[in-house]
């Protein structure tokens, strides 16, 4: 079989978005947009340290100045099994369950989640509408 440049588009366009919509996410994630996810997505993380009460909880826990790479790489791994595996999935849910014990031991605000969450979502539209 044959791969032909416009067939993951022409998949998409198939798919219900509301319905299929972790398929449209799987294929623009891990076949047409790898580079341009993973770029998207550390500028989002950047933009979490730019809100005061963020910064401030990362500076008091030590994990931006000693364990940067690490905070990093957690967040990677939990974001790679969600696009992966789907939230729905069962490692999707085990991945959900971690990022949460991780933070449950700190006081964040839920507007201070709502915000990293949405850089997560509108950063990589962002980013594929300039740059994609």
């Amino acid at each position: 079989m044959h791969f032909h440049r416009y067939d993951n588009l022409r998949r998409i366009q198939q798919l219900d978005p509301v319905q299929d919509h972790y398929q449209i996410y799987h294929l623009m994630v891990g076949y047409e947009f790898p580079w341009d996810l993973v770029r998207s997505l550390e500028v989002a993380l950047m933009r979490t340290y730019c809100i005061p009460s963020i910064s401030k909880l990362l500076a008091q826990t030590g994990e931006f100045h000693n364990r940067p790479q690490k905070r990093y790489d957690d967040t990677s791994i939990i974001v790679v099994e969600i696009s992966k595996w789907g939230y729905e999935s069962e490692r999707g849910h085990q991945a959900i369950a971690k990022m949460n014990a991780i933070h449950e031991r700190f006081t964040i605000a839920n507007k201070d989640f709502l915000y990293v969450l949405s850089t997560f979502i509108y950063e990589p539209i962002r980013w594929n509408a300039q740059f994609g």
